[in-house]
């Protein structure tokens, strides 16, 4: 039987490190408000001109050389990402480009903080289909670009990044379980509601969010997805031996935790360095994990995540 094994991963964040005390000097805020109610200390931004891509390209050469693998031997590149360089082609087509690679199939995924676990269940399904060997699936993006950031309620939230893991097909188990969910009645309390017509914006471009809404909603199927995936597999908490979560905010993160009976200290943790960055933030909080020697081989992870659409999903796999 033919699995998906996780066998590298890398990271990239902007040079530029945007602290609470430089937000809080130009909004109605303080780092006080900023790290009670989110654990936000600081964020990463892009430098001007800094797309998803560019970002990508670092995350997925630091997982290709921690994998062993050579880009020309990806047969696929799954890119997560709201925040993609143009509306077409594709920031995997550039991303594939970036790295000297063609012919393998490349797109992109728009789950928004979902998007990374839906990319790696993608990922694994054409693996274990036949229809890949080698998979590169990376989140990427750069949330600065659509935010107000005169507005304090979204501005101190989000941070820019990437994150890329390298999946092949093995006789071993890799990934045990994947489940995705979505429900579109809910897309109103999280959302861009802007498009390009005839040359002009439409709507608004920037985020949107019902934030007490926003947290009730993802405490909830966090929960649920993870006890589903977890049931596939007749597996129980006390199996899991680290959650990475979606790096959203730490009530969400700590909320979740409990609700599963998971002690804190199994849960990673990095959105008081980085923020939320959407789609790179599973990989980036797991790749910092695996760097500093937390995660390691044989380890029993649990990836979860939950964003704009909505959409929720979770992959539980053996590292």
């Amino acid at each position: 039987m033919i699995h998906s094994r996780l066998i590298g991963s890398g990271h990239c964040l902007p040079e530029r490190v945007v602290l609470n005390a430089e937000l809080s000097a130009r909004l109605d805020t303080t780092d006080e408000w900023i790290r009670t109610r989110t654990g936000i200390c600081q964020r990463h931004i892009a430098a001007p001109g800094q797309s998803s891509s560019d970002l990508a390209l670092v995350a997925s050469r630091e997982a290709l050389a921690a994998a062993g693998v050579a880009a020309a031997e990806l047969d696929l590149i799954i890119v997560a990402t709201s925040t993609p360089d143009f509306i077409f082609p594709s920031t995997a087509c550039l991303l594939q480009e970036k790295l000297g690679g063609r012919g393998g199939a490349a797109f992109d995924i728009q789950a928004v903080c979902s998007g990374f676990v839906y990319a790696m269940a993608t990922a694994d399904a054409y693996i274990r289909g036949g229809l890949a060997r080698t998979a590169l699936v990376v989140g990427a993006e750069v949330f600065s670009h659509i935010l107000d950031w005169e507005d304090r309620s979204t501005a101190v939230l989000f941070g820019d990044g990437a994150g890329a893991v390298v999946l092949r097909a093995d006789n071993a188990p890799g990934i045990e379980a994947t489940a995705l969910h979505a429900d579109g009645s809910h897309s109103g309390i999280l959302s861009v509601p802007g498009s390009v017509c005839g040359g002009k914006v439409v709507g608004s471009p920037f985020l949107q969010m019902d934030g007490q809404a926003v947290f009730k909603f993802a405490v909830r199927v966090l929960d649920e997805v993870a006890r589903e995936v977890l049931a596939k597999v007749n597996a129980s908490v006390d199996d899991v031996d680290w959650l990475v979560p979606h790096q959203a905010n730490l009530r969400i993160i700590e909320a979740t935790a409990k609700r599963l009976g998971l002690p804190a200290e199994r849960a990673i943790v990095s959105v008081d360095r980085h923020a939320n960055t959407s789609a790179a933030s599973i990989p980036l909080a797991f790749d910092e994990a695996v760097r500093d020697g937390r995660i390691r081989s044989g380890n029993r992870v649990l990836f979860e995540g939950v964003g704009g659409g909505f959409t929720w999903g979770a992959v539980l796999f053996r590292f």
